[in-house]
């Protein structure tokens, strides 16, 4: 399947995938470093991790502004140069993280981070998207979205291997480095062959209310994967550690084997929802996590637990394979810099209280961290599966200016 789907390809749209790919796993692994030093942060604070996981809420949280902001302007003014000011923000506010004098300053700056991290999925899946073959989207769905569990490997080999050299705040300093993509973009990336600019009086919240019952249904759906992602993500590192009591060496070894399960998933399933369908690939994922899900929370060696997170990535990045081609497909054509990124990260918005939640949920049951994890992850698996089955789907959609039908229309 993914040889079939790199036939016919000419070398800019290689270089357009490259570049999304590259942009989001850099800003993924730029998110990612601080989920490993939430410890270390509290300690030089002198607070606890519960106070430090709002970090994350607030990185979350405002990524809609950005998924707005940063897709308004790729309806404007184009995809690529949006996608190049993109880069070079959230890389230059991830470097000043490390150099923040308080808890409460390393808060403002990760809000600010959240706007920039919440333009680059939008703006590169649109690009991407309309810029390559149609037979191949499933294939480039799955890798596209691959670049975000790519981002958290590179954030673990750089946990295990540099954390106990240059510590939390030289964690969040090499952070910088997805800065030289811009120069990459910039020399042969193109603009998307389908993009037109909208007008002034292009209203995309107009837009957005013409199509109400797909927006309300798309962000709820993003909502319920949000929470499926971070939810078996974000906190995994700290209940490795605290639960545990594993070392920096081997929750890094186990992020990068669950990592590279994530990127199996993604890539896979993105691929087979080209002929099995994008709800059916979905569903299946979401019933494999429910499956695995006893090992990857109470497992209780170390190999079992890394057995188990790898299984878990697999099922939980397959689904999220078919979500960058799914959201397009289903985006009305005006509106497709905007609509994609701007309801996933909606959904984030209402998911940014995962990391709150599920630590304060295992400071109620006195530090355990397998049981809120489990919680939550079992819970949005099922909700996946019934929003999924209950939804439609737009495989194969021509990507010229258009205007779907709404939800609950025959597809």
């Amino acid at each position: 399947m993914p040889i079939a789907a790199l036939s016919g390809w000419t070398s800019q749209q290689r270089h357009v995938v490259a570049a999304a790919f590259l942009g989001w796993a850099l800003d993924a692994f730029d998110f990612f470093l601080l989920v490993f030093v939430l410890k270390d942060i509290a300690a030089e604070f002198n607070t606890d991790i519960t106070e430090v996981t709002f970090a994350i809420l607030l990185t979350l949280a405002m990524r809609p502004v950005g998924a707005y902001l940063f897709g308004r302007a790729a309806d404007r003014w184009g995809r690529r140069p949006t996608l190049m000011v993109n880069i070079l923000l959230y890389s230059a506010i991830e470097f000043a993280s490390g150099f923040a004098p308080s808890l409460t300053a390393l808060l403002i700056l990760r809000a600010i981070f959240g706007v920039a991290m919440g333009g680059e999925w939008g703006v590169g899946a649109s690009l991407t998207m309309e810029s390559i073959p149609p037979h191949a989207r499933g294939f480039v769905s799955g890798l596209l979205q691959s670049g975000y569990p790519a981002g958290y490997f590179l954030a673990s080999i750089v946990y295990a291997l540099l954390f106990q050299y240059i510590g939390w705040r030289g964690m969040f300093m090499v952070g910088v480095i997805p800065a030289l993509l811009v120069f990459y973009i910039r020399r042969t990336v193109p603009e998307s062959p389908t993009w037109t600019p909208t007008t002034p009086a292009s209203n995309t919240l107009a837009i957005l209310k013409s199509h109400w019952r797909l927006g309300i249904y798309a962000i709820v759906l993003m909502t319920a994967f949000n929470f499926f992602s971070h939810g078996t993500q974000d906190l995994y590192p700290t209940f490795l550690q605290v639960q545990h009591h594993l070392g920096p060496h081997e929750v890094g070894l186990i992020a990068v084997i669950y990592n590279i399960g994530a990127i199996i998933g993604g890539v896979s399933f993105g691929s087979l929802s080209e002929s099995f369908g994008r709800r059916r690939t979905i569903i299946v994922c979401a019933i494999l996590s429910l499956i695995v899900l006893p090992l990857w929370a109470f497992a209780a060696s170390a190999v079992w637990l890394a057995v188990g997170a790898f299984l878990m990535q697999v099922a939980v990045q397959g689904a999220w394979g078919v979500i960058p081609v799914h959201l397009n497909e289903l985006s009305p054509g005006d509106a497709r810099g905007t609509f994609p990124g701007f309801v996933y990260q909606l959904g984030n918005l209402i998911a940014s209280v995962n990391a709150t939640l599920q630590a304060g949920i295992a400071a109620h049951l006195g530090g355990n961290y397998a049981i809120a994890l489990a919680l939550v992850a079992g819970i949005v698996a099922v909700v996946i599966i019934i929003l999924t089955a209950l939804g439609m789907e737009a495989r194969g959609v021509s990507f010229e200016r258009r205007r779907i039908q709404p939800i609950g229309a025959a597809s």
